[in-house]
């Protein structure tokens, strides 16, 4: 994989999995096949590895990267929320270990037929499954001002959100939104440069594209099921191994080993425990791993990550 298509957190991820000849993995995010090649070396020469991907593209990419691996590998095109299923179908449970890197990969922003990309000359489509649901233009169109102001204080953490919001139905209304670089200069128009930790170092557009992609994708509503799916998955022993890139998807996972971590999940902790929750889970890493500045120059998609690891019990 040449550079801006590198795995990341790659070592981090293999030795927290800990697998062993013979294990079997599901990769959830499988992508380009970064994460699996290596995962597939280190349970060679028999582990298996099961890899999912919502998006068509990425299960092509991946066949490819990973064709030497021959029958240990099984590509399924399907939303990680579809985990338990997918690894019951295909004979997979239980796991030994479950990896999901989140987001978007650097080969779908390369390519410019999907929208993802600041200077794509396509319309704005940024869905990982191209044959379902709404594209981001669909949903620029449909939705008010508000609705829009909502999507991009939600899902993208905006600060000036109802400005950008503005902006992009006024310039809906004049037709200027065609093209993914059209809608890029609309909100870069809108959120005129200021000083601080983030001027110049990230598109004043970012958080909007964050916040489109989001919503088309059902990204953070899917995120909850595929996390319980995989963790139904797992032996006990198993780990489950999670890269997130913003907020909100840390958020969520951390919430989740936090909650699995405990015996008793009713708020406030009562005398005596009525709810009947066991612990499934205890994290490894307090505080999750993040990439060391060596990795963030060589690969700049690993700046914002961080990798949370837990095992079941």
């Amino acid at each position: 994989m040449g550079e801006g298509h590198l795995p990341v957190l790659v070592d981090e991820v293999v030795a927290s999995l800990a697998l062993r000849p013979g294990s079997s993995v599901a990769d959830c995010t499988v992508g380009g096949g970064g994460h699996a090649e290596r995962l597939l070396e280190t349970s060679s020469p028999d582990g298996r590895l099961l890899g999912l991907d919502a998006d068509r593209a990425a299960i092509a990419e991946a066949e490819r990267a990973l064709e030497r691996f021959g029958d240990r590998v099984v590509l399924v095109h399907a939303n990680f929320s579809q985990v338990l299923d997918a690894t019951t179908d295909a004979g997979f449970i239980p796991l030994d270990g479950c990896l999901f890197d989140l987001g978007l990969s650097s080969y779908q922003l390369a390519d410019a037929a999907r929208g993802f990309s600041f200077a794509s000359s396509a319309p704005p489509d940024m869905r990982f499954d191209a044959t379902t649901g709404t594209s981001a233009l669909e949903l620029i169109h449909r939705s008010s001002q508000r609705e829009l102001a909502g999507i991009l204080a939600t899902f993208g953490e905006e600060r000036r959100a109802g400005r950008i919001a503005k902006a992009i139905v006024a310039a809906r209304a004049e037709g200027r939104i065609v093209t993914a670089a059209d809608l890029a200069a609309v909100v870069a128009q809108a959120t005129p440069a200021r000083g601080g930790r983030d001027a110049g170092r990230i598109h004043p557009a970012t958080r909007t594209f964050q916040a489109l992609r989001i919503a088309v994708n059902r990204e953070l509503e899917v995120l909850g099921a595929g996390l319980a799916g995989a963790l139904a998955a797992l032996r006990p022993g198993g780990r489950l191994a999670v890269i997130s890139y913003h907020s909100l998807e840390d958020r969520i996972v951390k919430r989740f080993i936090a909650r699995e971590s405990r015996d008793c999940i009713e708020d406030p902790l009562p005398p005596v425990c009525t709810c009947g929750h066991v612990a499934q889970l205890e994290p490894i890493h307090k505080g999750g791993i993040t990439p060391t500045p060596d990795e963030i120059r060589r690969n700049r998609r690993a700046r914002s990550a961080r990798l949370r690891v837990a095992e079941k019990l």
